[in-house]
């Protein structure tokens, strides 16, 4: 595949064994900066291929998280699949695996077997739960770790538990991976080392909610807000943000909205005291709020150093003069779903200037140029697809 000169993973391989969203995820960052990233999958494709509306071997969600690599299917549930992973791995810079915990293991592609004729092997493991402890076996999704974490508890404030419809702790998990790696390849350039690393989404979720987790343990249950007023308001003709941090903020708030004898109370002082009173605070400011449109608002909140934005949709989002001026996403043709919209990956080249990393693949769409790096006669690549040990898929109808 080729990949712009500067890129900081230029000649690193990964094995991608990993389905789902985090550990994709974290090996599609690592092909965007570079590296050759070769996506295992088993007869049928990588489970994520059905999140979502599917069109032919694609979702949107799949090829979210799986850009800029190749595809080749292996059936590993026999013994010459389980050989020719192993033979594939041991070509490799990096190996991503998402198995339940030991099963990587039990076929033959464990850190420890692998690691003998490859030392320098990073491997990471990515799971729900972790590969040791006592929930080491249970299942792990995006949303029941968000239940598990406490971060149902959090969102939901003094309503019931909410759950976070963008999956937050699936994405985080894929980051912390990325991040792992690279710092493991690092180590690895000073050491001659590969390394084994665990990161699971219930680690990960708590690292992401870390000052929560230390402020709910110094209150004592869910800490109060940073500061008041600070959250969404009701305008004439939609909802704007509004974060008064410092006493000067809320002072300016105070003018904008004609109230200036908000300022001045007693009730609402200081922070602390505002925080006291946040319930009767809100309910004096949603009651002018409502009386102007966002525009208005925000124009001249912005004006008396107030921070505040409008509440948008995507599709407001898509059309805002700033996210097009600076690039923020680029147009994409899907040869499935048409034209998208991927947003630019921050640090990462962006995908206007690499069109090689507009694509996601298909199940088995490379095996056999995969396979040809192995000096694999043709031959014997034939007879691998013919036994069903490998797929190489029929693109020629597309």
């Amino acid at each position: 595949m080729e990949m712009t000169k500067s890129e900081a993973l230029t000649g690193v391989r990964v094995y991608d064994a990993s389905q789902g969203v985090a550990g994709p995820h974290a090996a599609m960052l690592m092909a965007l900066n570079g590296a050759d990233v070769i996506k295992v999958e088993p007869p049928g494709g990588d489970w994520g291929r059905v999140l979502g509306r599917r069109e032919n071997f694609q979702t949107i969600h799949f090829f979210a998280f799986n850009r800029a690599k190749r595809s080749i299917v292996i059936d590993m549930s026999r013994p010459e699949g389980r050989d020719l992973s192993a033979q594939l791995a041991g070509t490799c810079d990096v190996f991503v695996e998402s198995f339940r915990p030991g099963v990587a293991k039990r076929i033959g592609l464990g850190y420890d077997v692998l690691s003998k004729d490859n030392p320098g092997l990073v491997y990471l493991s990515v799971s729900g739960f972790g590969q040791v402890g006592p929930y080491r076996e249970r299942p792990g999704v995006d949303g029941l770790l968000q239940a598990y974490s406490g971060m149902m508890i959090m969102n939901g404030g003094e309503g019931p538990p909410f759950r976070q419809n963008i999956i937050a702790i699936d994405i985080m998990t894929g980051v912390y991976g990325f991040s792992a790696i690279c710092a493991a390849l690092m180590r690895r350039e000073k050491t001659g080392q590969g390394s084994y690393l665990d990161v699971n989404l219930m680690q990960s979720a708590a690292a992401f909610q870390a000052a929560k987790i230390m402020e709910f343990h110094d209150e004592g249950g869910n800490p109060p807000p940073l500061y008041t007023p600070s959250g969404i308001f009701e305008a004439s003709d939609g909802h704007i943000l509004v974060s008064a941090m410092r006493d000067a903020h809320y002072t300016a708030l105070c003018d904008v909205v004609g109230r200036p004898d908000l300022a001045t109370s007693p009730l609402y002082a200081d922070i602390p005291s505002r925080n006291a009173n946040a319930k009767s605070l809100v309910a004096e400011l949603k009651a002018e709020f409502v009386k102007q449109t966002s525009v208005f608002w925000i124009e001249r909140l912005l004006a008396a150093g107030v921070m505040a934005e409008k509440v948008n949709s995507y599709g407001d989002w898509l059309e805002d003069e700033h996210a097009q001026a600076v690039n923020a996403y680029e147009w994409v043709d899907h040869p499935d779903f048409g034209r998208l919209p991927v947003a630019n990956i921050p640090g990462i080249t962006p995908l206007r200037d690499t069109q090689d990393r507009t694509t996601a693949p298909d199940p088995g769409q490379h095996t056999r140029d995969i396979l040809g790096g192995f000096e694999l006669s043709d031959d014997t690549v034939e007879k691998l697809i013919a036994d069903g040990i490998v797929q190489q898929l029929d693109t020629s109808g597309r």
